[in-house]
């Protein structure tokens, strides 16, 4: 079930009334989901636009159609219009729109690759960082392969054992160790360059 607030069905109404085009609604689906990427993507729709399969929540003056590809990720989610910086803002919330982590049944590879993306990649993202796995072996050693900010960063070494190394082998079991495959001499534009690092 998706929730759209009063607020939110309000300022919808305003600006399809502005468009003045018989039949107008709006258009709600997921980009990339199921990945990290994922997104929520509103767009005005005419009644040519649409495809016949959309699932169709009547609100207040108009009508939300939801693509039915996103509707199982789509579930659940909130679209409400909030005070924010001193104006209004509207927000969707779609806790489902990423996918579910993989039950505790799933292969290594799997639960890995899902934090990596999830959780580990998001935290390095504020320093212009990522991660990739490179390869899990049958020992359950996990090579990491460090990009962006991390390729040749002073800290790379830091981040792998207190971070990385600690969140994957709390929450992934069979894992003995991580590893770091990357060719740090080789970072171009690192978040802290190894020679200020020591």
């Amino acid at each position: 079930m998706i929730q759209i607030s009063d607020s939110a069905q309000r300022y919808f109404r305003r600006l399809i009334e502005r468009e003045n085009v018989p039949g107008m609604g709006v258009r709600l689906k997921a980009v990339e989901p199921g990945t990290a990427q994922a997104d929520a993507r509103l767009e005005f729709a005419e009644p040519a636009d649409l495809t016949g399969d959309e699932w169709a929540i009547d609100c207040d003056g108009f009508t939300l159609y939801v693509a039915a590809t996103s509707v199982a990720w789509l579930d659940g989610a909130d679209i409400d219009l909030v005070d924010a910086n001193g104006g209004q803002q509207l927000t969707i919330k779609a806790p489902k729109i990423k996918g579910q982590a993989p039950p505790e049944s799933a292969s290594m590879v799997e639960q890995v690759t899902w934090l990596v993306d999830n959780e580990i990649n998001p935290q390095l993202a504020s320093h212009g960082g990522r991660v990739a796995v490179q390869e899990i072996t049958a020992d359950g050693v996990v090579l990491l392969r460090f990009g962006g900010g991390c390729h040749g960063c002073g800290m790379a070494d830091v981040t792998l054992k207190q971070g990385i190394e600690k969140t994957l082998m709390t929450k992934v079991a069979g894992i003995t160790a991580v590893r770091d495959a990357t060719d740090h001499e080789t970072g171009a534009a690192p978040y802290i360059p190894r020679t200020d690092a020591g």
